[in-house]
């Protein structure tokens, strides 16, 4: 699973995102709102994307989101994903207005479609890492 003893799998929180991951493995996904201008993101940063106001708070989401587009992986050779294959890997959009790159589980390949409802679940990568990923709502 690494390769020069780096997990490919698992993240390297930093200062703008170790919040997000606190809550990620206490089951909560984390966004982030300006109270600037409103608009709600995602990745974590200290800015606004859209009006670059620094005066941004932390919320937690409904975890609700519809399926925005996907590709099956069938290959691909950096470990621990060879062991995965194959996988959905999705862009969702929550319903709070971000878009998210996630994985969507608990699905048949042939049912997923464009704007189906998913919710929130949880994969432990380590004791201390959770990531968000996606099913079926």
């Amino acid at each position: 699973m690494t390769r020069q003893g780096v997990r490919f799998d698992v993240p390297s929180p930093d200062n703008d995102t170790r919040e997000y991951w606190a809550g990620a493995h206490d089951r909560r996904l984390l966004i982030q709102r300006c109270t600037a201008c409103g608009k709600a993101f995602f990745y974590p940063r200290p800015f606004c994307p859209k009006c670059w106001s620094e005066d941004v708070a932390t919320e937690e989401a409904s975890g609700e989101a519809t399926l925005y587009t996907w590709s099956v992986v069938h290959v691909n050779d950096l470990p621990p994903f060879h062991e995965r294959v194959p996988y959905v890997a999705a862009i969702v959009d929550l319903v709070e207005g971000p878009r998210m790159m996630t994985n969507v589980v608990d699905c048949d390949f042939d049912a997923l479609r464009v704007g189906m409802a998913l919710r929130v679940a949880y994969r432990e990568l380590t004791d201390d890492v959770t990531v968000p990923v996606f099913a079926p709502a």
